[in-house]
């Protein structure tokens, strides 16, 4: 592979670096500075000063929730590039329905597995 092929990602890590950068430059030049050191420790919510809990605590099955949703979001977004590729394997006589039902069956399997151990459950 000749060194023009990687063009396009030295173009992308560069405008990635340098859009990082600006912000945090910007961020610098015009954000609000605090003056006093009672208003620079307090927590700043649109100019309107806090009353009451500044830091709600969620619960852990939000975030168990949260994290399994992802978990099966993301294996979800893997199947895509295999109906995408499913046309050309069929046509070159290469069957993929096998490893893909496999895939599905491991992920209905481990939401059995969450189901049963009461993961999804919010009262408890």
């Amino acid at each position: 592979m000749s060194s023009a092929a990687y063009f396009p990602f030295l173009i992308q890590a560069i405008l990635a670096a340098g859009i990082g950068a600006a912000i945090i430059i910007a961020s610098h030049l015009f954000g609000q500075r605090a003056k006093h050191a009672a208003i620079k420790d307090s927590p700043y919510e649109c100019g309107v000063p806090s009353i009451g809990i500044v830091h709600t605590r969620f619960s852990v099955k939000f975030y168990l929730t949260a994290l399994l949703f992802m978990l099966f979001d993301l294996e979800v977004v893997i199947l895509i590039p295999w109906c995408f590729v499913y046309r050309d394997f069929l046509a070159n006589h290469i069957s993929i329905l096998g490893p893909v039902l496999f895939f599905i069956g491991v992920l209905v399997l481990g939401l059995v597995y969450e189901v049963k151990k009461g993961a999804l459950e919010w009262e408890k």
